[in-house]
C-alpha cells in the first residue's frame, strides 16, 4: 500500500445547520475552484436542514462544484428511492452529483424517527443490499427483482440513468465494509477523527485484497477523506492543526505515503476563514508537492 497515483481533489465538508449561510457557502466553495461539497446526513438532528434539499439548492446555485451526502443514512432512506433521488439530482445538475452512503448509526434518534434498530450484522447485510439495488435502479432496466433480508425490488421500473458514470462511496470502518468497498464501491470514505493516519494502512489492505479477489485493480477505487482540523498561524498543536506549510506537508504524505486522493474539509473555528486559507494557502501547494514527489518517484 502506497501512492494509488489517482488523481488529486478537494472539497469541503458543509454541516447542514438551519442558522447557517449554507447556500452562501456554496457559492464561495465554487468560486474557489474547489471540486466537491459533501453534506452530513442526520435527519432526526432537529438543527439541520433535510439533506437532499439542500443538495439541490447548493448545485442549483453553482456552476461547477459536485455534491454528494456525506454520508446518507440508510435506515431512513429506502435505496431504490435514494438511487433516484441521486440519479434525478445527478440530471438536474449535468452530471454533478455522487453518493456516499453508509449503514447508520445513532440507532436511538434514527428508531426515534421510524427507522429500523439494527444490530452491527443487520447494518452490513442492509448496506450489502442496498449497494447491488443502487446500481440497478441506475441501470435505467426494466422488470427489477431482488429478494433481500432488508430490501426487495419486484417488477421495478428504473430511471432516469444518470447523466454521467455516478460513483458509490461508502462511508465504512468495520472489516465487513471495506471488503465491501473493495468488492463493489467506486470509493471508500472514512473521516479523520475515526479513520486515524495509523489505521489507514491496514483499512487499505482490507480494501485492495477484497478488490484483487473480486477482479478488481485497488487503483480504481477513491480513497477520500474527511479531515477535521484548523488551518493556524502558529505552531503545530497536532495532526492537522497548524500552520498552512504543516497542512501541506501532512498531505501530500497522505496521498504519496498513505494512499489517500481527495480531501474533504471539515474544519473547527471561522468556517469561512478556514475554507478560504484551505482552498488558497493548501490546495495548490499540495497538488504541486504531490506532482513534484510523483515525477520523482518515476525517474
Amino acid at each position: 500500500m502506497g501512492d494509488y497515483g489517482r488523481p488529486l481533489e478537494f472539497g469541503h465538508f458543509l454541516v447542514p445547520n438551519a442558522d447557517d449561510p449554507l447556500l452562501d457557502t456554496a457559492r464561495t466553495v465554487d468560486r474557489l475552484g474547489l471540486d466537491l461539497i459533501g453534506v452530513q446526513d442526520h435527519p432526526y438532528q432537529r438543527r439541520h436542514v433535510d439533506t437532499w434539499t439542500l443538495l439541490s439548492m447548493i448545485a442549483a446555485v453553482t456552476e461547477h462544484v459536485r455534491v454528494f451526502p456525506d454520508v446518507a443514512n440508510l435506515p431512513l432512506r429506502p435505496p431504490a428511492v435514494l438511487a433516484k433521488a441521486a440519479a434525478s439530482l445527478d440530471v438536474l445538475s449535468g452530471g454533478r452529483a455522487e453518493l456516499g452512503l453508509g449503514a447508520g448509526g445513532f440507532w436511538d434518534a434514527i428508531e426515534a424517527f421510524g427507522g429500523p434498530r439494527r444490530t452491527p450484522g443487520e447494518a452490513f447485510g442492509a448496506l450489502a443490499e442496498a449497494v447491488e439495488i443502487i446500481r440497478a435502479v441506475w441501470s435505467g432496466e426494466h422488470n427489477l427483482k431482488f429478494e433481500g433480508e432488508h430490501y426487495r425490488l419486484k417488477g421495478a421500473k428504473a430511471g432516469p440513468v444518470p447523466a454521467h458514470r455516478m460513483e458509490l462511496w461508502l462511508g465504512v470502518g468495520r472489516p465487513k465494509g471495506l471488503a465491501l468497498v473493495g468488492r463493489a464501491a467506486d470509493g471508500w470514505l472514512p473521516s479523520s477523527p475515526w479513520a486515524t493516519p495509523d489505521r489507514l494502512p491496514e483499512m487499505h489492505a482490507r480494501i485492495d485484497a477484497a478488490a484483487r479477489e473480486a477482479g478488481r485493480d485497488p487503483a480504481e477505487i477513491r480513497r477520500l477523506y474527511n479531515i477535521n482540523g484548523t488551518i493556524t498561524g502558529g505552531a503545530s498543536e497536532g495532526f492537522l492543526r497548524g500552520p498552512a506549510e504543516q497542512w501541506v506537508e501532512e498531505l501530500t504524505d497522505l496521498t504519496v505515503g498513505s494512499g489517500m486522493d481527495t480531501y474533504v474539509l471539515w474544519p473547527d473555528g471561522d468556517q469561512e476563514t478556514q475554507l478560504r486559507r484551505f482552498a488558497e494557502e493548501v490546495v495548490p501547494a499540495v497538488r504541486e508537492q504531490v506532482s513534484r514527489e510523483r515525477g520523482a518517484a518515476r525517474k
